[in-house]
């Protein structure tokens, strides 16, 4: 059987990957960014000797990334991603599942559908797996924004998008410190969960902890509807707990004060490793003069992706509900 593009170029760079690896002895991610380096910019670090720079050039001369399209480019990297984060213990380095991307670019797409130009942001942009998947489905103009504060994962998600030619704007930043960014049509986030340690920081905000260390999802949902233009929509990859946490209280007063909950989409459990690890989606909109809350939220359970004919007909269902929702705004 012939292999498909997205194959041959992650057989590529995982090869290349592991012959850096070699030569460097650093870790695999680190090592992923100079073959992206040199798969973009087509030539080998100067100080490198002569046998790995004769090696990495023969290697090149295998791979045209340009005639390749940036789907392929996405998956491809992201495999090789994904096999660098293998067996990583931190819960920073583990990436937005392809099936789950597509679902949030899904959603986007539908709640922008009427506007012609957009501005988007990604506060948790870890490699830039999320904002290049949903930027793929966006038919509009776009200006995308971007923020980590890893200099690993910035890194890979710089590369990324310049190996797609997308122009994202990259922060280098503690996504919770305040941002040189104009506010945005729309927000996109799986939300790391965990304690925010910086509790200085941390009581600028409505959802600060009464007591000791508050949490970075519920910070980070502040922090991106601060961030939001009135009217604006948000949508989050959440922890299933987030309604059921000893702060949860507090969140709830939150958002009905500022956003109108849009819908909560239960996602499979089999699109997760472990069960400890499912996540829903959360659609938020920001509250302003003329917004309303839908009569009644978008709620489903998301069948399997195995399942066809399943989703075939879940996304029957989320389609007619949308429609509903357009006719209630125009009411």
């Amino acid at each position: 059987m012939e292999k498909s593009n997205v194959e041959t170029l992650y057989e590529w760079l995982d090869n290349t990957t592991a012959s850096i690896e070699n030569y460097v002895k650093a870790p695999y991610l680190d090592c992923l960014t100079y073959t992206l380096e040199i798969l973009f910019y087509r030539e080998v670090p100067e100080d490198w000797d002569d046998i790995i720079t004769h090696k990495l050039n023969t290697a090149l001369k295998q791979i045209e990334h340009d005639v390749l399209d940036k789907a392929d480019i996405r998956k491809a990297v992201q495999l090789a991603i994904l096999k660098g984060m293998k067996g990583s213990t931190q819960q920073q380095h583990l990436m937005t599942p392809e099936t789950v991307a597509l679902i949030v670019g899904y959603l986007a797409e539908k709640l922008t559908a009427e506007k012609k130009a957009l501005r988007i942001f990604d506060p948790a942009g870890g490699t830039g797996n999320l904002i290049t998947t949903v930027l793929d489905q966006l038919p509009q103009s776009v200006e995308a924004f971007a923020s980590e504060v890893d200099p690993t994962l910035i890194q890979l998600a710089v590369l990324n998008a310049n190996l797609q030619e997308r122009q994202i704007e990259f922060f280098h930043q503690d996504s919770l410190q305040p941002f040189l960014m104009d506010p945005v049509d729309l927000v996109i986030a799986d939300l790391p969960v965990g304690y925010y340690p910086d509790n200085v920081r941390a009581s600028n905000f409505e959802l600060k902890a009464d007591e000791g260390h508050s949490y970075a999802h519920h910070l980070f949902i502040e922090q991106s509807i601060n961030y939001t233009k009135e009217a604006g929509y948000l949508i989050f990859v959440i922890p299933e707990f987030l309604f059921d946490s000893d702060q949860s209280d507090k969140l709830h007063r939150y958002l009905r004060e500022h956003a109108h909950i849009i819908g909560v989409l239960r996602l499979p459990e089999t699109a997760f490793t472990t069960k400890k690890n499912i996540k829903s989606i959360l659609i938020l909109q920001k509250k302003g003069n003329n917004t309303i809350a839908p009569k009644q939220p978008l709620l489903a359970q998301v069948p399997s992706f195995k399942n066809t004919d399943a989703i075939s007909n879940s996304l029957g269902k989320i389609n007619e509900w949308f429609q509903r929702y357009k006719e209630e705004k125009t009411e």
